[in-house]
């Protein structure tokens, strides 16, 4: 089985780029299941209903969001009743929405699907080993292939998660920082495990946004606004190839398609 992560979609730019390699990519790699994380589809802060709706529609299976998931109001509401749109598993009880779910393939194969938000300089929410411990623990009681996308700003926190998971989850594949990292590997316990995703936006921008609002905000420390960028755009993402019987990853492998 194999199941594509998407980084974090940021505004107009990265959408189209989804757009402009998902069918290719589902082909090329025969993907089962397609995730893709949307907490910045929306003008880079958030994401509204009409879009996670056409990134449904162009064959996404599965939104993942992080700490942008509330910046559009209408997405409290929309999580509510949208089983396929995440937020953190770890946001305290009586928090709209689910961090987690079990998804069927159109070949009628079921995936786990946990997110989880990390703690270090991050919001302060539920301890995210726990949380994600007990999700797994309870989705594999359905299914053995179970993803996790582990949101957070630290490489450590991001680090401890896949260990800490290694032989329960088939992989946790880190989101948040927009910088694809090269550090794929499958743990020894058969758990697949990347740091960062990275970002399908724009390539000439900080992170996705334009660079000279971030640049004035590092020179003066006054505040900015910040707006998504234009230009080219590169999609990142990672795909694992997934033992269905065993829930063990067989490979993990980086996904990098730049505009010309």
């Amino acid at each position: 089985m194999r199941v594509l992560l998407i980084g974090d979609i940021v505004g107009e730019p990265g959408r189209k780029a989804v757009f402009r390699h998902i069918d290719r990519l589902r082909d090329e790699y025969t993907l089962d299941l397609i995730i893709g994380n949307g907490e910045n589809a929306a003008g880079g802060f958030g994401i509204t209903q009409d879009i996670a709706r056409d990134l449904f529609r162009q064959g996404i299976d599965v939104i993942t969001t992080g700490n942008h998931a509330w910046d559009k109001r209408e997405a409290i509401d929309f999580i509510r009743t949208e089983k396929r749109l995440l937020r953190p598993a770890n946001y305290p009880e009586g928090t709209p929405g689910s961090g987690s779910g079990i998804f069927t393939t159109a070949g009628g194969k079921q995936v786990g699907v946990v997110q989880v938000m990390g703690r270090v300089f991050m919001h302060a929410l539920d301890c995210p080993f726990k949380v994600a411990e007990r999700e797994v623990a309870r989705l594999r009681r359905e299914t053995p292939v179970i993803i996790v996308d582990m949101h957070a700003e630290a490489t450590s926190e991001k680090i401890a998660m896949g260990w800490h998971l290694d032989g329960k989850a088939s992989a946790v594949i880190g989101t948040h920082t927009h910088v694809q990292t090269g550090d794929e590997r499958v743990l020894p316990e058969g758990t697949g495990y990347l740091t960062d995703a990275g970002m399908t936006g724009p390539m000439n921008g900080v992170i996705g946004m334009k660079r000279e609002l971030v640049l004035a905000r590092f020179l003066t420390a006054m505040p900015k606004r910040f707006a998504v960028a234009s230009g080219p755009a590169v999609f990142c993402g990672a795909m694992v190839d997934v033992d269905s019987e065993t829930g063990r990853c067989r490979s993990i492998k980086r996904i990098q398609l730049r505009d010309e």
